[in-house]
């Protein structure tokens, strides 16, 4: 029996209506999807973490190293112990959190926000070994669980949209539709977004990663015939890699010395709410994609993939890199077909080579990577036909969660927004039996959450 039957047979290919083959492909689409992280994690926590006698670069470097181990780490653990397709790393927004908020807005050493994120980590870890992750995500209310599919696809949409830069900002309308005609990044775009469909439609399979592929390959191919300068539609330089991790390995030791409880308490909270909801979002919709979800609209053994979240973040915190999340990326992986933790098991083993091959990612331009954000959004928008929009506490509540999460630039938002509104719709229709104790209590603590975040309390 060669090492692919044995794979096969560990993680149940056959049983799932899948293949090794199909697995291989799925991971390898996801991973690209979602390597941006790689070098975009570092660009962001360097801002706040500064290490005496290093440069920026090398503490990018640094960072780097420690976003591929805790990534690494997190998916195997979703591969092997959970058996998922799923694909986690260092949360962005949660990152952006860390830095601009907490260490340079409100004037937190680095390490001590390292040892909030530590805290969380031991947090999930406890409670989702008690079962309480799981009883808080099954009192998501019906709409919000059969709509956050659909939310998380226009999000992923928007996303892509933007970093291909045929969705621009605009003082007098927020978001304007981009000068694609003389914006080469946009017509590169473009042209490989209207490829890679082509070849979807077609049902060729690894259509995404030759989207992705081949228009990375034309925009070099440009550079070279020289029509764009290097820079333009190829990354500006390549680096290579530092793998001296000492000064952040067990950094956040340092900082639970003299830290004001208070301030500290919110910051863990914080990483908390956002990091649960988040990781609940992402794993509701992109299983609800792949057709994992059960009647009632539950992921079965949700404690498992939910332990490699709390594992990731742990690991993360210690090795040096900010709160790690379920990726909504894995989407992608799921739409070519993955079925099973062989895909998140090779997303791992990607990781594990980009160690030593962080300039080779590097060579791939964003916009050819959120190619795949924009296919996967529009086909995940099919979330919208399991919501009954003829019931007014599913069509506000399913809307809101919807049309929330791009808005306002976070799944956890958009989840909020529609378990807030469940009840206070359904109560209104006088369905009270309709609605759980648990529900309102859930809609209560997202309201105190929401004050405490808009009202200034953790500046």
């Amino acid at each position: 029996m060669g090492i692919g039957d044995r794979l096969g047979e560990y993680f149940a290919v056959e049983e799932s209506g899948s293949d090794v083959r199909t697995e291989a492909i799925a991971g390898l689409t996801t991973f690209l999807a979602m390597s941006y992280i790689i070098l975009v994690n570092p660009i962001i926590l360097s801002e706040a973490i500064t290490v005496e006698g290093y440069s920026q670069v090398e503490v990018q470097q640094m960072i780097a190293i420690a976003t591929i181990i805790a990534s690494l780490v997190a998916t195997l653990v979703m591969a092997l112990y959970a058996r998922r397709p799923f694909a986690l790393a260092p949360g962005m927004g949660l990152n952006a959190f860390f830095a601009f908020t907490v260490v340079l807005g409100l004037g937190i050493p680095w390490q001590t926000a390292l040892a909030a994120v530590f805290v969380e980590g031991l947090i999930f870890i406890v409670i989702t070994a008690v079962g309480a992750r799981k009883y808080v995500i099954e009192l998501f209310p019906e709409p919000v669980k059969f709509s956050v599919g659909a939310g998380i696809g226009v999000f992923l949409l928007f996303i892509g949209l933007q970093e291909m830069q045929v969705v621009v900002a605009d003082e007098s309308t927020l978001v304007a539709l981009g000068d694609v005609a003389s914006s080469p990044v946009a017509g590169l775009g473009v042209l490989g977004l209207a490829g890679t469909f082509v070849l979807w439609a077609r049902g060729v399979k690894g259509s995404i990663v030759l989207g992705i592929l081949g228009t990375a390959a034309a925009g070099w191919l440009l550079t070279f015939a020289g029509v764009f300068e290097r820079g333009v539609v190829t990354p500006p330089t390549l680096a290579s890699a530092q793998y001296d991790l000492t000064p952040l390995v067990g950094a956040f030791l340092e900082g639970l010395d003299g830290v004001d409880p208070l301030t500290f308490t919110l910051v863990v909270f914080t990483f908390f709410f956002v990091d649960f909801f988040d990781t609940a979002g992402t794993l509701i919709g992109v299983s609800q994609f792949g057709g994992f979800l059960d009647e009632e609209g539950d992921l079965p053994e949700i404690e498992k993939p939910l332990m490699a979240d709390a594992i990731g973040t742990t690991v993360g915190a210690v090795v040096g890199t900010s709160t790690v999340t379920t990726y909504i990326e894995s989407s992608t992986g799921v739409e070519e077909g993955g079925r099973t933790g062989l895909t998140a098991l090779v997303v791992a083993a990607l990781f594990a080579l980009a160690i030593v091959a962080v300039p080779l990612i590097a060579a791939i331009p964003a916009y050819a990577s959120y190619i795949a954000l924009v296919v996967v959004g529009i086909i995940m928008l099919q979330g919208v036909l399991d919501v009954e929009w003829n019931d007014p506490a599913w069509a506000v509540s399913g809307g809101l969660t919807i049309t929330v999460m791009p808005l306002t630039y976070s799944i956890a938002n958009g989840l909020a927004a529609g378990i807030i509104a469940y009840p206070v719709i359904r109560a209104a229709t006088g369905d009270f039996r309709e609605i759980r104790l648990g529900q309102w209590l859930l809609a209560a603590a997202l309201v105190g959450y929401f004050y405490v975040q808009t009202s200034g309390m953790l500046l």
